[in-house]
């Protein structure tokens, strides 16, 4: 399987991974399946973190380029597939993690209530 993570599924996953489904947690943890994260939830958690709307241990870099999971670039095709999307959700970030799921064949892992209507397959975070 191939996994793109929403920005609270990489948190939890990387932070406090009691928080996480059982099956997501299993997921994350087969070697077997692909994870990824999008620099957009990269990008998100560092404008969360200048704002004081969230709070980081200085390890928390160093831990996403050790933990396996493999970075997804922003690419010009995930940028304009954005504007093609329904407007279900008005999150800036997750319209386009939502556009590189799609265009890149992932299966979402969020509990965005939001996201599904989407049409992307999901795992529940």
């Amino acid at each position: 399987m191939r996994l793109l993570l929403d920005t609270n599924a990489l948190l939890w996953a990387l932070l406090t991974p009691e928080e996480l489904r059982p099956d997501a947690h299993a997921a994350l943890a087969n070697r077997e399946n692909e994870v990824f994260v999008s620099m957009a939830s990269i990008w998100e958690a560092a404008i969360k973190v200048g704002t004081g709307k969230l709070v980081l241990p200085p390890e928390f870099v160093p831990t996403i380029t050790s933990s396996g999971f493999r970075l997804l670039a922003i690419e010009i095709a995930h940028a304009f597939r954005v504007s093609s999307l329904p407007r279900h959700h008005r999150d800036p970030f997750d319209r386009l993690l939502i556009a590189q799921a799609m265009i890149e064949g992932l299966t979402l892992v969020t509990r965005d209530t939001m996201l599904p209507l989407y049409n992307v397959p999901i795992l529940a975070a």
